[in-house]
């Protein structure tokens, strides 16, 4: 039963990550834009901020990692994955495969895994251009930006198979639901600027979470003790985010057997 479960993982991954290669754009533009974002952002806190540029990047990067580059592939790109599907019919053929929903949804996490690492590697080897270094535990860093792929591919499961039915939809969902949370979230302004109310609102906010963590780990090098919190609000979230990934697919092969 596992090597089956094993078998139609890799099978979903593979044909997500052949597609995304003959198309090529995406690939580009998820690496153009936290490129851009990263230097702006480094050059900004070097000069706004007053901190050496080496400081000023190592603090950019992992914020830059969790709101441009993660964000807009993992959720963005799960939530646009899963609208192909249905415009393009490829449900309907599921319908007569024995493909289950955990297979599927970890087919989806693993392909955009594979995307996250290398926007990960990309943005870290730009940052240490200008002498950024990660500080942290490398472990707990790679932790961290596991269970945030986790959360985001969950969150982007869900707006996909639930609000999105065409393509078109796709940029005003994650608009209308990702950018507020990315503001409210510290990746454009740093969290220590929100005055206590938005702080206090901020804190339910995933992505807050997921950059505060990882900048500590990145940026300051602190160990699990002080992140301990930021840690299990992702891990409780991602857990919940699969759970309702998978049943928001049963949900939708219920809805789109009735069309």
């Amino acid at each position: 039963m596992q090597m089956k479960y094993w078998r139609e993982t890799i099978a979903v991954t593979q044909r997500i990550l052949i597609e995304l290669i003959r198309r090529r754009r995406s690939l580009i533009f998820w690496s153009i834009f936290p490129i851009s974002v990263l230097i702006l952002s480094g050059f900004i806190l070097s000069e706004r901020a007053q901190l050496p540029i080496t400081d000023a990047f190592a603090y950019a990067a992992p914020s830059t990692l969790v709101g441009a580059a993660l964000f807009f592939s993992c959720l963005g790109g799960s939530v646009t994955t899963v609208v192909a599907e249905r415009e393009q019919q490829t449900l309907k053929r599921l319908f007569i495969s024995p493909l289950s929903g955990i297979s599927y949804f970890l087919g989806i996490f693993l392909a955009h895994s594979c995307i996250g690492i290398g926007q990960t590697v990309l943005i870290y080897t730009i940052a240490a251009f200008w002498g950024a270094t990660f500080n942290g535990s490398v472990f707990l860093g790679l932790g961290i930006i596991f269970l945030s792929i986790i959360a985001y591919v969950g969150l982007g499961f869900i707006l996909g198979t639930q609000l999105a039915r065409r393509i078109e939809d796709v940029n005003a969902l994650v608009a209308a639901f990702g950018v507020p949370l990315l503001i409210l979230g510290g990746a454009f302004l740093p969290a220590s600027l929100f005055p206590k109310t938005l702080i206090n609102i901020a804190k339910y906010n995933p992505i807050y979470h997921m950059n505060e963590a990882l900048v500590a780990v990145s940026a300051r090098g602190d160990e699990f003790g002080k992140i301990a919190s930021h840690f299990w609000f992702l891990l409780v979230f991602s857990m919940v985010m699969v759970i309702g990934g998978w049943l928001s697919y049963r949900r939708m092969l219920v809805v789109e057997r009735r069309l």
